[in-house]
């Protein structure tokens, strides 16, 4: 069942949480007309799938490209993408947040350059140059269905259906340009049912095609569909193997930050509580899913480690579900994609804004430039070029994402965006002066999850990362050190190379136009008093 809600509340969802996009303009419909037809057509569509907070090491094919994370369940249908196109073992996160990242997606440019530098800091401008206005000029329909999370309206759209801010795991609000519907049913189906609907069946089959599926999942709460509320309720999951780390041997900032499975999982977290938006059919059977687990765990007075571990449980379990909904998503679009003989001239591409720690060092959530956090998943199939079973090691990051898709459709990239283009990596050709180190920042601090201000470089053996408002420095040898324990910063052995790399981080500073002042204002937060230590009841 849908529901139509008035075009005023719906700009008023948009503008207090998220954002959409606007008409073409007309010199944009002049390039479309021009762009018709055969010749128009030989270039091929996209379709890009953009997961929210999907860890690289909570897919499969990963599992045998990284040393750190447990072994998890499966993920057959995005092991099937990585079989038939090419894997990216080294993609990652300019900034590992949400409203920053996909900002840095959509425009080429780090958040200092884009505006958006924090999740409280993120309406991207309407007037900024993004990859989906150019490419709907050089001739492209575009359509983004799901989330959105930058405030503005979007702009470069033939068609958007957005969730207003991060959106609800169930019975979503989408809002477009001229309305916002309520559906019935769970988001990740939801927004691919729109999704393959214009594919289907509104979208003009003579002109090329750009098709965003921009899921809200798995972010925070873990709220699994109905389909999957029954998996791994016998599974006990292996722990991580830093599951007990202390933080020891890193620097201060790292040893007490509020995302703590031990400490900062509320109830909510842990679906002691339900969603509070439920239809009494979706609530009969969460409760069927979850009422007997959480009355057994209420009755068996866990305290301590014991505690920790049935969080750890619970939370996994939660999280891997959402990922199986993902992973049944992305089979969908690749049967349609086939069914419709669309595969051979489609580039299909798999990401997230950036990884998430499953329990690596005790935590949930992301935002540091420790590995668990800032790679992220890179899947592309392409049959027409890319080798089956192909594997990529080279360093790549979501900066480079806006230019791949001009180069794909044969449009103009500015000088103003910041990436490289993938597309000579997607035909097996690593250009001899491709990057050899990433540049990170992040700036959301003071803020959710208590993560102070950092930023780094990482090569493809080392990791040097700079605490600017403590004064403290971390370097990781990532051949002997791959789980990032132990800082080697004071390392004498390792003088050499901490000269080396302070080098390549102050080059690539410049390189990138980062102001030598930190660009982000200082502004007051609290956190809600349900997510406060000293609140959290889970009995």
């Amino acid at each position: 069942m849908n529901l139509r809600l008035p075009v005023r509340a719906a700009a008023f969802l948009i503008l207090s949480s998220c954002a959409t996009a606007s008409a073409p303009t007309a010199g944009s419909e002049a390039a479309v007309a021009s762009a018709r037809g055969t010749e128009a057509q030989a270039r091929p569509n996209i379709v890009f799938m953009f997961a929210d907070d999907h860890a690289a090491h909570a897919i499969s094919a990963y599992r045998s490209h990284l040393r750190y994370g447990a072994r998890l369940p499966a993920t057959p249908n995005l092991d099937r993408l990585a079989r038939d196109g090419m894997l990216f073992v080294n993609a990652f996160a300019t900034n590992s947040i949400c409203g920053p990242a996909r900002a840095t997606v959509f425009t080429g440019q780090y958040g200092h350059l884009n505006g958006v530098l924090t999740n409280t800091i993120n309406e991207l401008h309407p007037a900024t140059v993004t990859f989906p206005k150019l490419m709907q000029a050089a001739g492209y329909q575009t359509a983004l269905f799901g989330k959105w999370h930058l405030r503005s309206r979007p702009e470069g759209f033939d068609l958007y259906e957005i969730l207003a801010g991060q959106g609800p795991y169930y019975n979503p609000v989408l809002i477009s340009a001229t309305d916002s519907v309520r559906h019935t049913g769970y988001t990740l189906d939801i927004v691919t049912d729109r999704a393959l609907a214009w594919l289907s069946s509104a979208r003009d089959p003579n002109r090329p095609f750009m098709m965003m599926l921009h899921f809200n999942g798995p972010h925070r709460w873990w709220d699994p569909g109905p389909d999957q509320l029954a998996m791994y309720r016998d599974t006990l999951f292996a722990e991580p193997p830093t599951f007990w780390d202390s933080a020891g041997g890193r620097a201060s900032p790292a040893r007490d930050p509020e995302m703590k499975i031990a400490l900062d999982m509320n109830a909510r977290d842990l679906k002691l509580e339900p969603p509070n938006n439920l239809t009494p059919e979706q609530r009969a059977r969460w409760e069927s899913a979850y009422d007997a687990e959480n009355a057994k765990f209420r009755a068996s007075g866990l305290q301590g480690d014991e505690l920790t571990r049935w969080k750890y449980q619970r939370y996994i379990a939660d999280y891997m579900r959402v990922v199986s909904a993902l992973d049944a998503q992305a089979g969908r679009v690749v049967e349609a994609l086939d069914n419709a003989g669309l595969a051979d001239n489609t580039v299909l591409v798999y990401t997230s804004d950036q990884g998430f720690f499953l329990g690596d060092h005790g935590w949930f959530d992301k935002r540091w430039m420790y590995e668990e956090s800032i790679r992220t998943p890179l899947i592309v199939r392409w049959p027409a070029s890319i080798e089956p079973g192909s594997r990529n090691t080279d360093l790549v990051m979501n900066l480079d994402l806006a230019e791949t898709f001009l180069d794909l459709a044969g449009a103009p990239i500015p000088a103003s965006m910041q990436g490289r283009s993938l597309v000579p990596l997607l035909k097996g050709k690593t250009p001899r002066d491709w990057r050899s180190a990433i540049y990170y920042q992040y700036f959301e601090y003071p803020g959710w999850h208590a993560v102070r201000r950092q930023y780094g470089v990482r090569t493809d053996r080392y990791k040097l990362i700079h605490y600017y408002e403590t004064s403290e420095w971390e370097l990781f040898d990532l051949d002997r050190d791959p789980e990032e324990l132990k800082s080697v910063y004071a390392d004498r052995a390792y003088a050499g190379v901490v000269k080396r790399l302070e080098g390549t981080l102050r080059g690539l500073r410049r390189q990138y136009a980062v102001p030598d002042r930190d660009p982000a204002p200082y502004q007051p937060f609290t956190l809600p008093p349900e997510y406060q230590r000293s609140n959290i009841r889970l009995k």
